[in-house]
């Protein structure tokens, strides 16, 4: 469980941004609630005949910049106050990246691990059905999060269009290719993270070329890093996952990491280097990191034994606060979740203009597309943080969460609403 509460971490980060940017505290009152919170109430004949309930919700934050845009999670400790924030940062997330969104989050508090397939099944169609009224293709898209799917994805659009009476492909994103969904959607927050890396370390190493790093989690976003971070020249040294990691400072293969992950468990099986315990893996002496598991790992505990010029966020929130104070004396560069992860959702907004059109887009020219936009957005990110932050006082984060304030309090201006 989250040893903060999320929500007051979110509003912290807003408040902090508010107060750089020199706004009233009007807008901070304004943007620190969501425009709305749905609860609903899922009830569901479980197969050995039981019934069960279950609570879920779906945040709206802000909708000044486009139709609400976030995934839906399904997790045992997911509270109504996680998914407000999560919402709150995805309006940060969809303005940083410029996309015509605002934020959304849903979740379901369950364990879906333990359901059957006809349960898990039947509790996302009632979940979907029930938040119907509030979601559309101009309204609010959802997206997976944590314990969902394409297959999810294809029950709430299934069941969203039962009960609209139409064919609305762009309720959802993160779709599988038959029902209007891109391939290119499984690697695009890995891509995007290390497309991100990259320009950081143009600017601020020379170049990737040789540079080495080490990868925290190794899911989907952590092994599409590594993956193409080592095809853009650099040299994974370190991996782990949750049962533990291996550092070979002569390098690891992500592929043949993938390999060991699948057949054991775990990349800690890997042949060569020498075990480390997923804590150890952040203290490396690398030229940069990808923290892409889970939440809080880097805090003002172990800041000051990390040895990396650079780190790349690829999970949402592992460095806290306190930690990054201390980073940000040392001299390293953070480029922060809501930059470099935003990947998914920007192939998100391409698979939604796609569905819009009836489907256009080929593969190679979305993942294209993202790569522009995550250079771009990386670009102005530092070229704003250089310009008017102190780079010994404020994080690229400063940066990120005023660009992305800055255009929706600028928005809310112009539609009148402050």
């Amino acid at each position: 469980m989250h040893p903060t509460d999320p929500l007051d971490e979110a509003r912290a980060q807003l408040r902090r941004a508010i107060d750089l940017l020199g706004y009233d505290d009007h807008v901070y009152e304004v943007l620190a609630s969501p425009d709305r919170v749905l609860q609903v109430r899922i009830t569901i004949k479980m197969d050995d005949g039981t019934v069960k309930t279950f609570l879920g919700w779906r945040s709206q934050h802000n909708s000044a910049l486009g139709p609400y845009k976030g995934g839906v999670r399904y997790h045992p400790n997911v509270t109504m106050n996680e998914v407000i924030a999560l919402s709150m940062w995805m309006t940060w997330k969809n303005s940083l990246a410029g996309l015509p969104y605002g934020g959304g989050k849903g979740g379901v508090r369950v364990n879906p691990k333990i359901l059957s397939p006809r349960e898990l099944e039947l509790l996302s169609r009632k979940y979907f059905e029930s938040i119907s009224d509030i979601v559309g293709v101009d309204q609010d898209i959802p997206a997976p999060d944590v314990y969902t799917d394409p297959q999810v994805m294809s029950w709430f659009l299934d069941e969203y269009n039962k009960v609209k009476r139409g064919q609305f492909f762009g309720v959802v994103t993160g779709k599988p290719v038959e029902l209007g969904g891109l391939n290119a959607r499984i690697v695009s927050t890995g891509y995007g993270v290390a497309v991100s890396t990259r320009v950081a370390a143009e600017k601020f190493l020379g170049g990737l070329e040789g540079r080495t790093v080490a990868v925290q989690g190794y899911g989907n976003v952590g092994y599409y890093a590594a993956k193409f971070l080592a095809e853009m020249g650099a040299k994974i040294v370190a991996v782990s996952d949750s049962r533990g990691g291996v550092y070979d400072p002569e390098g690891i293969d992500p592929e043949e990491a993938l390999k060991v992950k699948r057949s054991t468990g775990t990349v800690a099986n890997y042949q060569g280097g020498k075990k480390i315990s997923t804590m150890e893996i952040l203290e490396l002496p690398v030229d940069i990191l990808v923290p892409a598991a889970i939440e809080e790992v880097i805090t003002e505990e172990n800041a000051d034994r990390i040895k990396a010029k650079i780190i790349s966020e690829g999970a949402n929130g592992p460095t806290t606060t306190a930690a990054e104070k201390i980073l940000v004396k040392k001299g390293i560069i953070v480029l922060p979740d809501i930059l470099a992860n935003a990947g998914g959702v920007i192939m998100s907004h391409i698979e939604w203009v796609n569905n819009r059109m009836g489907g256009w887009i080929t593969d190679e020219e979305a993942l294209n597309k993202l790569e522009q936009k995550m250079v771009n957005n990386t670009k102005s990110v530092i070229t704003y943080w250089e310009k008017k932050l102190k780079p010994d006082e404020n994080s690229l984060r400063d940066a990120a969460y005023m660009i992305a304030v800055e255009r929706v309090v600028k928005a809310m201006k112009l539609r009148g609403w402050i």
